[in-house]
């Protein structure tokens, strides 16, 4: 099924909630002349312009920990974290104070030409410390989708150090998300992405998610079924041949794809294939990494131990576009031994953005935020969610753990039956979020939450509450009770 993004009609609420003044003291034009700049000259990503131009954006002007304010004054909860970046919330002075300093100190330099600056190395450092013990060295980027094609050019360098040449092949999954450049969108296994794509990478095919609620038959239990999931890349090596794999790239949880967290067995057994044919095993981190599930990187929640790391968005809260890539040291020492690693760019290790994810990480470590999730926060918030919708007439699954959660719309929770036209339920679902001042992302058929981690109890039950109304709501539009 298409998972497409779809855009929201916003429709303005018939009150204002409190905020309005501090609001509109952001903003310099009318809300309907911000619309129509922004109709005539910015396409946004994953959108359908004509229908989101008749509609009109909804401007945002201002944020505030876990709240946005747009034009109107309105006052939203934000349960994405922006797009499951925001770790550290909204308006951290500490983060805009770094950003500040380090542009008047050295605004930027390159690290191409045996040159370095303070910030990427005291965040190189941290990160050290941060990561596993296998992990110390870094290379950076701009993004996710960037860090992935790094990824690439790694896993090829390392096997050819190897005198591996024909370990080519990289195997991902359908339904998984690892960017939107030409090599992570093929990477990824999302159809609607590759149909857009004039060429894709060469030498990258994919394997069959963990999806248990919407793709398991007969009367196998959730470990069975992910067991044989991971069990289909063996199938995938023999069938490619081992010497011409050269990786597998998953993320720990699947985010963009719904929210999936696979039972127990899936991870474990992926490793062993992994380790017994010889092939380096990635995870994406871009959604996971920095604290999501209550433990600093997604990977430990599941309990294996990858070769390379992705990382992104919570590697600065997203205050400002960095991403990177962790290298095991293996691996690092086989680049690092062997010549000239012939991959860069212009903004790679930029000084004011190491000097942001230095602060950031510094935050999350020193208020031990990361540790908050995982013994009071998440587990109140994955209670909440669970005890709310129990018994809900078209909530068939809530997946998920720390602050993240996937609720599965179902025609039928009981026995899994999923709607015909889940994606038009998912944005009816959405839609209704958005007007009641929540964000809850929609992805098909399944409803996501990622707030920001520095998020209260309180706010969480506002969240909960919210998204009931709208889980409500959808279920009269459809007629169910």
């Amino acid at each position: 099924m298409s998972y497409r993004t779809e855009e929201v009609a916003y429709v303005q609420p018939a009150t204002q909630p409190s905020g309005a003044a501090n609001a509109s003291a952001a903003q310099q034009r009318s809300t309907a002349e911000y619309r129509a700049l922004d109709a005539a000259h910015h396409i946004h990503p994953f959108s359908d312009m004509g229908s989101l131009n008749r509609s009109g954006s909804r401007v945002i002007v201002k944020a505030q920990g876990v709240y946005l304010w747009d034009s109107e004054g309105n006052k939203v909860i934000d349960g994405m974290a922006g797009l499951w970046c925001v770790n550290v919330g909204y308006g951290r002075k500490e983060l805009a104070d770094a950003a500040y300093r380090q542009m008047q100190e050295l605004p930027y330099y390159n690290t191409f030409f045996k040159t370095t600056h303070p910030p990427v190395i005291e965040l190189s450092a941290l990160l050290a410390e941060l990561a596993p013990a296998p992990f110390n060295h870094f290379f950076y980027c701009n993004s996710g989708s960037e860090g992935n094609d790094t990824v690439l050019r790694i896993v090829h360098q390392y096997w050819a150090t190897q005198n591996r040449h024909s370990k080519k092949f990289v195997i991902s999954r359908k339904n998984g998300y690892h960017g939107s450049t030409i090599a992570g969108g093929t990477l990824g296994g999302m159809g609607y992405m590759h149909e857009q794509m004039p060429s894709k990478v060469e030498n990258i095919v994919h394997i069959d998610q963990p999806y248990f609620f919407g793709e398991a038959e007969g009367n196998l239990t959730p470990e069975e079924f992910a067991l044989a999931r991971a069990q289909q890349l063996e199938a995938k090596i023999l069938e490619i041949g081992a010497d011409n794999v050269a990786a597998f790239i998953g993320e720990p949880f699947q985010g963009a794809g719904g929210v999936i967290f696979p039972a127990s067995t899936y991870w474990p057994e992926i490793q062993r294939i992994c380790r017994k044919y010889d092939i380096l095993l990635v995870a994406d981190e871009v959604i996971g990494g920095f604290g999501r599930t209550g433990e600093w990187f997604a990977h430990q929640h599941f309990g294996f131990e990858p070769d390379l790391i992705t990382l992104a968005k919570g590697l600065t809260s997203g205050y400002i576009p960095m991403g990177a890539v962790g290298l095991h040291d293996r691996v690092a020492r086989a680049i690092i031994e062997h010549g000239d690693f012939n991959h860069g760019l212009t903004y790679s290790g930029h000084p004011v953005a190491a000097a942001v994810a230095l602060a950031n990480l510094k935050l999350l470590r020193d208020e031990k935020i990361v540790e908050r999730v995982k013994s009071d926060t998440g587990p109140y918030f994955q209670k909440k969610l669970r005890d709310t919708f129990a018994n809900h007439p078209i909530v068939g699954e809530i997946a998920g753990a720390g602050l993240v959660a996937g609720l599965q719309l179902a025609e039928n929770p009981k026995t899994r039956k999923r709607f015909a036209n889940g994606g038009d339920v998912g944005t009816i679902c959405r839609d209704f979020c958005f007007n009641g001042n929540l964000i809850m992302r929609a992805t098909g058929d399944r409803m996501l939450l990622s707030p920001p981690l520095v998020i209260t109890k309180l706010e969480i039950d506002e969240i909960v509450s919210k998204a009931k109304k709208a889980i409500d709501a959808t279920a009269q539009q459809l007629g169910i009770s």
